[in-house]
């Protein structure tokens, strides 16, 4: 009994640690994110999932100042001042105005990409492997609640020297797999905030539905 006791005790030891190492490692770059007043970031997106034969990539580019944020995905832009959101979709020729909603999961908004972990997760420390010729941690993000969620898993990669997200990994329900690369990261350019607000003068020819 005494051996089973120790072997318990050292493996509940090990996941507490791995799980001490990722939350610790996730607040540090939370810490450096949110000191700033803004960012812009490159990303990239690949959506596979082989049963429907999908297999898109996409290009993004997102600037992010206090709760504002501009961003856009391939043919379509999401831009919100902090009170109300645009998301113009080029396809239909339309833009679509509603209210923001500081409680939306939507991760067209750079900020809750680049801070993905903060809220309704439990995390994983995984391992130290090579990502594009750097040293990265790999760490799991497992949802508080499962059944309020469209995904099973998040895995994230962070630079180990830089202390910056590289690469997020979602893994749906449907089988469907999210893969975002970071490709750039600029802490505190200068921005306009006229930069987050909707200027029908940039869309000619497009329809406005407010909500």
């Amino acid at each position: 009994m005494k051996i089973l006791a120790v072997i318990f005790t050292f493996f509940t030891f090990v996941s507490f640690g791995q799980d001490a190492k990722s939350d610790a490692i996730l607040a540090k770059l939370s810490k450096k994110i949110n000191a700033t007043n803004s960012f812009y970031i490159e990303f990239s997106e690949n959506t596979y999932n082989k049963d429907a034969g999908v297999n898109q990539n996409l290009f993004g580019k997102g600037w992010v100042k206090e709760n504002k944020y501009y961003a856009s995905l391939g043919d379509n832009t999401i831009i919100s001042n902090g009170l109300k959101t645009w998301t113009v979709v080029k396809e239909e020729k339309t833009t679509y105005a509603a209210d923001a909603d500081e409680d939306d999961d939507e991760l067209m908004n750079p900020k809750k990409l680049m801070t993905i972990w903060e809220t309704g997760f439990k995390s994983k420390y995984i391992k130290e492997e090579a990502l594009s010729d750097e040293t990265v941690h790999k760490i799991y993000l497992y949802p508080k609640n499962p059944r309020s969620v469209d995904f099973t898993t998040i895995v994230v990669y962070v630079s180990k020297a830089k202390n910056e997200l590289k690469k997020v990994i979602i893994k749906m329900k449907d089988a469907t797999k999210k893969t975002y690369r970071l490709k750039k990261y600029t802490a505190n350019p200068t921005v306009s905030d006229s930069k987050f607000v909707y200027n029908k003068a940039k869309f000619p020819g497009y329809k406005l539905i407010e909500d």
